[in-house]
C-alpha cells in the first residue's frame, strides 16, 4: 500500500484520471479537490452540503452525487459521519467543469419525490447515469432509499428500484446488462438485470425492489462503494472490518483485502494497465494506491 494523500476531510469519490491525478471529494469540507500524484491537492470547486460519489460524464465533466449534508463526530484526529446536518441543504445531483469550478445543480428529484441523500453514480454506454440514494439518517428515523437513473443533458431522472435499506456503491457488469448495488445497514449486494437505458427486469415478489440478493457478509460488517474488475468481478468497500471484498457475478465471496482504516469507503481503478486500485480511507482522511491482482474495468468516457 502506497500512501498517495493524508488530511483530507472525509474523502469518498475517487475517479482515476488519465494524467494520474485522482479527483474525489471532501465530504466534510463539501469540496471536489484534485489530488496530484506527489500528493498535491488541488480544490476543483466547493459546492457545499455533502458531494459524495462522483463520476466523468460523456462531456468531460464530474456529475457528483451531493447528499446535502452530515453532522461529524470528531475524536483523535479521526472523523466520522453521524446524522443528517443540522444546516442540511437538500440532495440533488450536480455538474462541475473541473477546469473551471463551475457548478450547475442537474437535478433536485423528480416530481413530489426530492433527493434526499444521493451517494454514488456510474455511467453507461448511452450517456445515462445510475445513482443510488441513500436517504438521511435523524435521531429516531431514517430515509427509504433506491436506486435511481438520469440523462446527462438534464431531460429525465426516475426512480427505478425502491425500497432499499441504505444504497449505497453502484456498478455495472462488462457488458453493461447488469446493475450491481450495495446495501449499507445490510452488508448485501444486490443485482438488477438491465433491459434498457433506465429499464430492469423487475423480480417478482418477495423481492422488495425487484432485485436480488448477490451476496451477503456476515457479522456487523457495512457495505459503502464499490468498482467492477475487467473479469466482471465486484470489489465492494467494506466498512467497520475495513477492507475491500472481493464478490464474483455468481454471488462468491472470492477476497478480502485489508485496509488500515475502519471506514474503507471507496474504490475505483487507474493507471496504464487499470491495475492500480485507488482506494479511499476516509475515517483517517487518506488516499492510497494498492497494485491489485486483476485489472479494473474501464469505466465508461474514462481515460487511461
Amino acid at each position: 500500500m502506497r500512501e498517495i494523500a493524508s488530511d483530507l476531510k472525509f474523502p469518498e469519490g475517487p475517479v482515476a484520471m488519465a494524467d494520474g491525478s485522482v479527483v474525489l471529494v471532501e465530504i466534510a469540507a463539501g469540496a471536489l479537490t484534485r489530488v496530484m500524484p506527489d500528493g498535491t491537492k488541488q480544490v476543483v470547486a466547493t459546492p457545499g452540503g455533502g458531494p459524495n460519489g462522483a463520476a466523468i460524464g460523456p462531456d468531460g465533466k464530474c456529475y457528483v452525487c451531493n447528499n446535502g449534508g452530515f453532522k461529524w463526530h470528531e475524536e483523535t484526529g479521526q472523523r466520522r459521519p453521524i446524522l443528517q446536518a443540522e444546516d442540511y441543504s437538500g440532495g440533488r445531483i450536480e455538474r462541475i467543469d473541473l477546469e473551471t469550478g463551475a457548478v450547475e445543480v442537474l437535478y433536485t428529484g423528480a416530481g413530489d419525490v426530492k433527493l434526499r441523500g444521493p451517494n454514488d453514480i456510474v455511467f453507461d454506454a448511452h450517456g445515462g447515469f445510475w445513482f443510488s440514494d441513500l436517504g438521511k439518517t435523524r435521531a429516531r428515523d431514517w430515509d427509504r432509499s433506491g436506486v435511481w437513473y438520469a440523462k446527462a443533458d438534464g431531460s429525465l431522472i426516475k426512480e427505478v428500484a425502491f425500497p432499499m435499506v441504505t444504497a449505497n456503491g453502484v456498478g455495472l457488469s462488462p457488458a453493461g446488462d447488469r446493475l450491481y448495488a450495495a446495501e449499507t445497514q445490510t452488508g448485501r449486494l444486490w443485482a438488477f438485470e438491465i433491459t434498457g437505458p433506465g429499464e430492469i427486469r423487475r423480480d417478482p415478489w418477495p423481492s422488495p425492489n425487484g432485485g436480488r440478493v448477490l451476496a451477503s457478509v456476515p457479522g456487523y460488517q457495512n457495505f459503502d462503494s464499490l468498482a467492477v474488475d475487467a473479469d466482471g468481478n465486484i470489489c465492494v468497500a467494506t466498512l467497520f472490518s475495513g477492507g475491500i471484498t472481493v464478490i464474483s457475478p455468481d454471488g462468491e465471496i472470492l477476497d478480502f483485502v485489508k485496509m488500515p482504516d475502519p471506514y474503507t469507503t471507496n474504490i475505483c481503478f487507474g493507471g496504464p494497465d487499470l491495475k492500480t486500485a485507488f482506494i479511499t480511507l476516509s475515517m483517517t482522511g487518506k488516499l492510497v494506491a494498492v497494485e491489485w491482482k486483476r485489472a479494473g474495468l474501464k469505466l465508461n468516457y474514462q481515460e487511461v
